[in-house]
């Protein structure tokens, strides 16, 4: 294949623009999301974790038995026992526990609420990433709960301005003075918290409080733990080590959760942070390949209608001695450099697509800020151009092989049989195409339904004319619990009195914000069957009139209400599906439960009102069990189990219902608690709908995503279509005007045309229904009170692909049918 075979391809393809600007910007449209795709799998999926000798880290945490919290019953570990693993194990060269957090950050600009990890000593050498300059805080420090913070590069670099001299100065954290001992490289990140907001941007000592690392810290799953392998030792090998210390920990439960039981889990740290995204990323990837699929199809159909009507001229060669293989080579190399010119094209579209789609990945998504175009992608894109080009220049270099010299040139010009030996072969590729159309509009169909279902589904609660922030109150200036009520009673009578706010109040626990929360308790008169779990439930704080800004409808009894003190009666209100499990068939008003179990001596609750079922998170997760107290009987409602230490309402949503747009009301929310306390920052200050809005963002990005290539399919079906009817009817133009002579209708001729584009249609809408039902398990987890059988979308799908198959062949019916006999018969 030397150079003057390349210039003349090229020169053969820019007489004909037209053809060659369509097959390649089809290509550059087909690769180019292919390898943007490609760069979010190499990045989430292939890609090591940024750490060195990375497949050697791996998590550790606890599956609990005893305890339905969902999934695998795989929780995280106590403070307990992150001593107890760290110290009792001998499979891990190092082992830490870290937990995500967030501070008040001020004294370096304007104060602002930032995400931070407490971890232990452990952490960082476990994962072999040394400091860009500075040092980590030692197990000392940690131990006698020192000041000190590692920052990112990012927080020194925007906070900080880069300052050389950082090492040794101090910022505040929650108003307390914290040295800064490190900086962390550019590029450095853990947790690998999925999403672009939860990024931490300063480590500290885990210091464990007393309530932490005190008998009640046992109940507490809400830490991680990561560590490195010993050489030569694998991840089973330490979970045979880390079982035989879970079973320690499970001799030396404390009594109120001696009915769980704890074994041991350790994970690829690798395959623990792709394991939310894993299934996406595949069916995206899965996706983009069929709309590369059709892409190359297209191609191939068109190279192939080209070299038949290239037939005279490959005949002549053939008949003046030019070898088969010279064809293929020539095909082949026509092929390629369509192929490649749509790759480079391809890439350019890929990195503009990557720059503006990034940031609409969903906050689901793992290690987001590493998806780029790198050397592996630009190799993979290169590859796959050269891929494409040769499986595409196969069809027509087939075309030409098979050329009967003879047959050929006895033909002349007569077009009525002309390249009808690979008619069978056109219609293949087009009916291939349909058939992995249909696939995707169907999942797009499934999708898009699924969603619809989940918007419809009622949420407990009204989410229009709602204002929402959240605060967290520094425990330096909020040391008591006198402190903070203060604070929250003061800022709560304020908001109350602003204009255009009908109903203001508090919560722990804010829907659509993506927490998750478990409480045991005792419900008074419930007897469990045996062998069940330990009772759980979602236990809410509040204060104020927060039921009343967010609409929850009272079913029976009362709100709470500010009577409701300290010194009053414990009382709660419950939520349906709590009342309906615990006393089913009987008015829950009266009712008693207490927090724990039953060992655990605390105070028994009154049941006061019911209110219906909300959903926590996003629509399409069931409905839990929850119980709502106001956050000044909290501290009394846990009796033993708390700790004089604790704090009740400094980190709470402010929740307000307005008469106007919700946003017109953030500056009046801002000033009122700038009033109150200049220092303090509100984050997530946003309308309740926003907050909805961003928790259904995955499934959001899963249907448009998938649409959008589902559409991109059926029109390069659709040009495929047209590409095979329209050459078809070229080749008939005789036959037509013949019949016509002899007394047909044009009507009998646009039926003619359109009969053809009918059974192309039926045969890919029957393959590709069978496609569709054997894929069909790849999207159960993806969808929402819909079967992937649907009737209405499959029957749907395959009646639009019929209709986009007759419209396409709408153009060259009636080229067909408006010829001329006369001029047709001219032309033998």
């Amino acid at each position: 294949m030397s150079f003057p075979d390349l210039r003349i391809t090229v020169r053969h393809l820019l007489k004909s623009p037209g053809f060659t600007a369509i097959a390649v910007l089809m290509l550059a449209v087909g690769i180019g999301a292919t390898t943007a795709v490609f760069s979010i799998v190499e990045a989430v999926l292939l890609r090591p974790l940024p750490f060195p000798q990375s497949q050697r880290l791996v998590s550790l945490a606890d599956i609990l038995q005893g305890a339905d919290i969902g999934g695998n019953g795989e929780a995280g570990v106590t403070a307990p026992e992150i001593r107890a693993y760290t110290r009792d194990t001998f499979s891990f060269e190092d082992l830490g526990g870290y937990q995500p957090s967030g501070y008040e950050l001020s004294g370096i600009g304007e104060p602002a609420q930032v995400n931070a990890t407490r971890m232990t000593a452990g952490v960082f050498p476990a994962l072999g990433v040394a400091p860009l300059t500075g040092r980590f805080f030692t197990q000392q420090e940690d131990e006698q709960s020192q000041l000190v913070a590692v920052v990112s590069y990012s927080l020194w670099q925007k906070r900080m301005h880069g300052d050389p001299h950082v090492l040794g100065s101090k910022i505040l954290l929650d108003r307390k003075p914290y040295v800064v001992i490190g900086v962390m490289p550019r590029n450095f990140e853990f947790p690998l918290a999925p999403g672009h907001f939860n990024i931490s941007e300063l480590w500290v000592p885990m210091s464990f409080t007393p309530q932490e690392s005190g008998p009640t810290g046992a109940a507490g799953w809400n830490f991680s733990m990561v560590g490195r392998l010993k050489p030569g030792l694998t991840a089973a090998q330490a979970q045979q080590d880390a079982e035989r210390v879970a079973q320690d920990i499970n001799r030396n439960l404390p009594s109120f959760v001696a009915s769980l039981h704890i074994d041991a889990s350790v994970k690829s740290l690798h395959e623990e942070t792709i394991y939310q995204a894993r299934q996406l990323v595949r069916i995206l990837f899965l996706a983009v390949a069929v709309v590369l699929l059709i892409a190359c199809a297209n191609l191939a159909g068109l190279l192939l209608v080209r070299a038949i009507r290239r037939r005279r001229e490959i005949a002549m060669r053939l008949a003046l001695g030019a070898g088969a293989l010279a064809l293929l080579r020539e095909s082949v190399l026509e092929s390629l450099v369509l192929s490649v010119s749509g790759g480079v094209l391809g890439l350019l579209l890929a990195a503009v697509g990557l720059r503006v789609g990034v940031s609409r990945l969903p906050e689901t998504m793992p290690r987001i800020d590493e998806i780029r175009l790198d050397w592996q992608v630009v190799l993979f894109a290169i590859g796959l151009s050269l891929l494409t080009g040769i499986a595409c220049g196969l069809a027509p270099a087939f075309a030409a092989w098979r050329t009967s010299v003879n047959e050929t040139l006895k033909e002349g010009g007569r077009t009525g049989s002309a390249g009808g030996g690979h008619s069978w072969l056109r219609g293949a590729l087009v009916v291939g195409e349909i058939a992995t159309a249909l696939v995707l509009l169907a999942a797009a169909g499934l999708l898009l339904r699924s969603f619809d279902k989940m918007r419809s589904v009622d949420l407990g609660y009204r989410p229009d004319h709602v204002l929402v922030a959240n605060f967290s109150l520094p425990q330096k200036q909020y040391a008591t619990q006198a402190a903070v009520d203060a604070f929250d009673h003061e800022l709560l009578l304020r908001l109350q009195q602003l204009p255009g706010v009908k109903y203001a109040g508090f919560t722990d626990f804010l829907p659509a914000t993506g927490s998750n929360s478990n409480s045991t308790f005792v419900a008074e008169g419930y007897v469990a069957p045996k062998g069940s779990n330990m009772n759980l439930a979602t236990w809410i704080q509040v204060e104020g009139d927060y039921l009343q800004a967010m609409q929850i409808p009272l079913l029976a009894g009362r709100y709470l209400t500010p009577s409701d003190g300290p010194d009053g009666q414990l009382v709660i209100v419950v939520n349906r599906k709590l009342a309906e499990h615990y006393w089913p068939g009987q008015s829950p008003l009266g009712k008693r439960l207490r927090i724990g179990t039953q060992e655990t001596p605390t105070p028994w609750l009154t049941v006061v009102g019911e209110v219906a079922d909300i959903k926590e998170t996003s629509p399409d997760v069931p409905t839990k069990e929850e119980w709502y107290q106001r956050v000044e009987q909290a501290e009394k409602s846990i009796g033993s189990l708390g700790s004089p230490t604790d704090l009740s309402g400094n980190g709470m949503w402010v929740v307000m219902r307005t008469a106007m747009d919700p946003d017109q009301m953030s500056n009046a929310l801002r000033s009122t608690v700038r009033s109150l306390d200049p220092l303090l920052p509100l984050s997530q200050v946003q309308s309740m709908e926003s907050a909805l809005f961003d928790s259904e963002a995955p499934r959001r990005f899963n249907t448009g995503i998938i649409s959008a290539f589902a559409i991109a399919a059926v029109l390069l079906a659709a040009l495929g279509i047209y590409s095979v009817i329209a050459f078809s009817a070229a080749l008939r133009v005789q036959e037509m005007a013949i019949r016509m002579a002899l007394g047909s209708q044009r009507s009998g001729i646009l039926g003619l045309v359109f009969l053809s584009a009918v059974k192309l249609a039926l045969g890919g809408c029957v393959i590709g229904l069978a496609a569709a039902a054997a894929t069909s398990h790849l999207l159960d987890s993806l969808l929402f009170a819909v079967s992937p059988f649907d009737p209405l979308v499959l029957s749907l799908a395959a009646a639009s692909v019929m209709v986009l198959a007759l419209v396409a062949s709408l153009l060259p019916a009636a080229r067909a049918a408006s010829i001329s006999p006369m001029a047709a018969l001219r032309m033998d």
